[in-house]
């Protein structure tokens, strides 16, 4: 579960610059054309995205006349209702005691945060007594290499790293057969964050899946890919060339903290099919908590409205 206080400073952009008028237009002392046209413009502008402001609204007017709602209040604890279903999954990412060794591939550009990412989650699950090995896979950046280790030796994590350049596959073979050697709980693999043509994406991670699969049973068990919250919308489409690279089941969402653009988690989960997993609320390798749907809510509106 997110720590409240956290998310909620973290969502204060985001609160302060759309969301935060939703209390306001709600505040009204009746349900009017206006209202709904205003809603439609904050959402929009909140990076909630066209088509998935025009979906909130629609869903939200259908609601009002069935249930013969006529208090804009209660058109609001509607709307949070609208919205909680919206982004809220069945999904959470679970190691599987069943399994020998849970394996998590990261995708996502360079710029994104997902080394950080990679070495958050490793964090995350050491702190849960969980025993981690990461994966340097991103063989293109000697950085991407050395900040693993780095983050590596804080989060207690085991790393396997290959010289720059070297074959990413050769990681994973490398990094999962030594994950079954040391009855590792958890394998996460950074991979490349761009390859130059969509192609050469595809067949990189086609690359990689095989490796996998044949290392582990049903492996890769997760592909997640890592969005920049401050790109808004256009970490949207970002996301769609990847989808159509990689079996993506999920998203992380890193620098929260950092954008107005938080209401991009709706556009996610519905323009992508896939849910957000897990929220990077900070700098700090504390800083990552999976993602929680009602306390997301909670968080974009003023005064617990």
């Amino acid at each position: 579960m997110f720590g409240f206080k956290k998310l909620r400073e973290s969502l204060s952009k985001t609160r302060g610059s759309m969301f935060g008028q939703l209390s306001d237009l709600f505040a009204a002392n009746e349900i009017t054309d206006d209202l709904w046209d205003d809603l439609e413009s904050i959402l929009i502008q909140a990076d909630v995205g066209v088509d998935t402001a025009l979906f909130l609204v629609e869903r939200l007017q259908e609601r009002v006349n069935k249930e013969h709602i006529k208090r804009p209040d209660d058109a609001l604890q509607a709307l949070k209702a609208e919205m909680r279903e919206l982004i809220t999954s069945n999904s959470p990412l679970m190691l599987d005691a069943r399994r020998l060794l849970t394996v998590v591939l990261i995708v996502g550009v360079n710029g994104s945060g997902k080394t950080t990412s990679v070495a958050k989650m490793a964090h995350y699950y050491a702190r849960q007594d969980k025993k981690v090995i990461l994966g340097a896979a991103d063989t293109y950046r000697a950085a991407a290499i050395d900040q693993l280790k780095i983050w590596g030796e804080r989060s207690g994590a085991a790393l396997i790293s290959h010289q720059p350049g070297a074959d990413p596959g050769a990681v994973v073979y490398d990094t999962l057969k030594s994950g079954l050697a040391r009855h590792m709980d958890l394998a996460i693999i950074d991979t490349a964050g761009r390859l130059h043509t969509k192609f050469n994406l595809m067949k990189e991670l086609e690359k990689i899946h095989g490796i996998a699969s044949k290392q582990v049973h049903a492996a890769p068990h997760e592909t997640l890919l890592v969005l920049d919250a401050t790109t808004g919308q256009n970490a949207i489409s970002q996301a769609k060339h990847f989808k159509e690279s990689a079996k993506i089941t999920g998203v992380i969402l890193t620098k929260l903290d950092s954008t107005a653009k938080g209401g991009v988690v709706f556009a996610i989960h519905r323009e992508l099919g896939v849910p957000v997993r897990f929220v990077g609320t900070g700098e700090s390798i504390e800083d990552f908590e999976p993602f929680d749907a009602d306390a997301f809510i909670d968080g974009l509106f003023d005064n617990g409205h």
